[in-house]
């Protein structure tokens, strides 16, 4: 079969392209998936480059976010049949396995892909397959962060950084479906125009503005007495833009956060902390339940992906220069 293998760790010229790859079987509680898409995401990359503390095996089919038809089911599999429509979720959960799909076993990046059948999650008749497999990482990272831990509520106001890529537009999108007011940050005006577009409020250009600016002239500085900026905070960037959202909540704001891009070591200003009644909140990862929700709310019309563009599984590379250079707006796709 074709797979495109990452074979170590380094530059993009680790990706290699097979064309006789074997085929994998379902293990008895397993099903072997025809994988229809798989999207590239900015943890493919970080795999390639290595992640401390993940010891991958190589070579290694990336590509945790995939959906397609079931091929073949093992010989303990009940509730699942050939041609059965579904979306992956990549996390093992059974306690016996450690990691994910296209991280510590092969991914989507492949014809095929053998799963187990645990991991399965129905897409309902309506929504394609592509749109499927742009959810787990980026839209359910998005919904655990926004609905389960932050409780974002109608009403509020809500800054997002880094809000043009995956992650970025699904908590916009998802904060504006609760009925939040949303500021999006975002690198260049094209990019705000869409985010904009997308039902965000108000843009900010991080490279004509610091964002801590442009609360206080959109909402006034923030006040003990309770006026003045955003009631919440998502920052999955980290490094040097931690303390400017300490200075940008408002009293008994959170500051949600699911990574760090820009640097883990953050520095945080225990006086803000303290006097704004601020509360910092953690988000890792999503339910598999989340990822049912997601499609549900696909099958009604109240959400839909947004699909920068898709691209043919030989040209895996340039997806992945796409993130890292950050010429993407939204998800980008690979269609098997």
């Amino acid at each position: 079969m074709r797979a495109i293998l990452t074979c170590g760790h380094g530059d993009r010229n680790q990706l290699e392209l097979r064309t006789d790859h074997p085929e994998p079987k379902p293990g008895p509680a397993e099903v072997t998936v025809k994988v229809v898409a798989t999207a590239i995401n900015y943890h493919d990359v970080f795999t390639r480059r290595g992640m401390p503390g993940i010891k991958i095996s190589f070579p290694v089919i990336v590509g945790s976010d995939l959906a397609g038809q079931v091929s073949e089911v093992g010989s303990e599999v009940r509730d699942w049949k050939p041609g059965d429509r579904v979306l992956i979720d990549p996390v093992f959960r059974d306690g016996e396995r450690f990691g994910m799909i296209g991280e510590t076993a092969d991914g989507g990046r492949a014809e095929f892909a053998a799963v187990a059948a645990n991991q399965l999650v129905r897409v309902p008749d309506g929504v394609s397959l592509e749109a499927a497999a742009a959810l787990p990482l980026a839209y359910g990272t998005a919904y655990r962060m926004i609905v389960t831990r932050g409780q974002v509520k109608a009403g509020e106001r809500v800054l997002v950084l880094g809000a043009s890529g995956g992650v970025g537009v699904a908590c916009v999108q998802l904060a504006k479906l609760i009925g939040a007011e949303v500021i999006a940050c975002a690198s260049s005006d094209d990019k705000i125009a869409r985010l904009q577009a997308l039902g965000a409020d108000h843009g900010v250009n991080y490279h004509r503005t610091r964002f801590v600016e442009a609360v206080r002239e959109i909402y006034g500085k923030p006040r003990i007495t309770g006026t003045g900026g955003v009631n919440v905070v998502v920052n999955f960037t980290g490094g040097d833009t931690w303390l400017d959202s300490q200075k940008s909540v408002a009293l008994g704001g959170r500051i949600l956060c699911c990574g760090a891009t820009a640097g883990f070591n953050l520095t945080t200003d225990a006086r803000y902390l303290w006097t704004f009644e601020q509360t910092i909140v953690g988000s890792d990862g999503w339910a598999k339940a989340d990822l049912a929700t997601l499609l549900d709310l696909l099958a009604q019309g109240k959400l839909a992906p947004v699909i920068d563009r898709v691209l043919a599984l030989e040209q895996a590379a340039e997806g992945e220069r796409l993130l890292e250079d950050r010429e993407v707006f939204g998800k980008v796709l690979l269609r098997i």
